[in-house]
């Protein structure tokens, strides 16, 4: 009896941190800029620790991450866009903790670190 209750307890936990851990999907948020509130939508693709995906549904189209990265509740990756007229690309990294459906984020990069909420779609 003991031993089927621990089996079943680890087996449940398992499960748990399996499904708490999967940020595939679809995430949208709203981020406020130099020009006002800006909608913000991620794509997002775990596999294990591995992160890929875009930001996507912004004015020059989807920005593919880089350097994505799943550790705990911590996720962190990059993005790249080209700068305009010549400029040098306008490089963005982000770090979020994870709260269930949703992720707080701080973007670094461009004027300054800029902090802000998505939700699980």
């Amino acid at each position: 009896m003991k031993t089927t209750l621990l089996a079943l307890l680890a087996m449940l936990c398992i499960t748990f941190a399996a499904s708490a851990a999967d940020l595939s999907g679809k995430w949208t948020g709203e981020i406020t800029t130099g020009r006002g509130p800006q909608a913000f939508n991620l794509e997002l693709k775990q596999t294990g620790n591995n992160l890929t995906g875009a930001v996507t549904g912004g004015r020059g189209g989807d920005i593919m991450i880089t350097d994505g990265k799943v550790d705990g509740d911590t996720i962190t990756f990059s993005t790249s866009a080209p700068g305009r007229d010549g400029a040098p690309p306008n490089v963005n990294m982000y770090t979020g903790k994870v709260k269930g459906d949703s992720i707080d984020f701080t973007r670094e990069g461009g004027r300054g670190p800029v902090m802000f909420t998505v939700k699980k779609a």
